[in-house]
């Protein structure tokens, strides 16, 4: 395994095939270790599981160094969050706090990054271009991010 200067050594050659191959409006979903992810991925659009053995924000933060947002819709990402009833526990509000973080770093202050019941996840999910699942044990460690477009000064193209 070669590595690239300038790229995470996390965005193996799958990953990075991924995120070409998406273009802007695909979405990509990024699970944690208990996520039906092999499952989810038979419905994705190129029928793509792969697993990176690091934590969600580790992963994020490797995908989010190249992957341009769309900020021409109205929310740009979308985490999972407990169904009616259920309380976040603690490891999973740290996951989401952590996950918010490493999108606004990579992607700008302004991404509106927004809660979805547990159970519509799972559907949203099946319409991903693909699936990647990390190692994450934290509860609810789980987004979904929209595929924008890189401008002409190299950032996420932005209205």
């Amino acid at each position: 395994m070669g590595l690239l200067k300038g790229i995470d050594p996390l965005l193996t050659a799958d990953v990075l095939h991924i995120l070409r191959s998406m273009g802007h409006g695909d979405k990509l979903c990024i699970c944690d270790c208990n996520f039906p992810a092999a499952q989810v991925a038979t419905n994705s659009t190129s029928k793509k599981h792969v697993i990176l053995t690091v934590t969600l924000p580790e992963a994020l933060d490797a995908i989010c160094s190249v992957f341009p947002l769309d900020f021409f819709e109205e929310k740009q990402a979308v985490y999972m969050g407990p169904q009616e009833g259920v309380e976040m526990p603690p490891a999973g509000v740290e996951v989401v706090s952590l996950m918010k973080e490493v999108i606004m770093k990579n992607c700008g202050g302004d991404a509106t990054i927004d809660k979805m019941e547990r159970f519509s996840f799972y559907e949203e999910a099946k319409s991903c271009f693909a699936v990647i699942q990390c190692l994450e044990r934290r509860p609810y460690g789980n987004v979904i991010l929209w595929k924008g477009c890189v401008g002409p000064d190299g950032l996420d193209l932005k209205p």
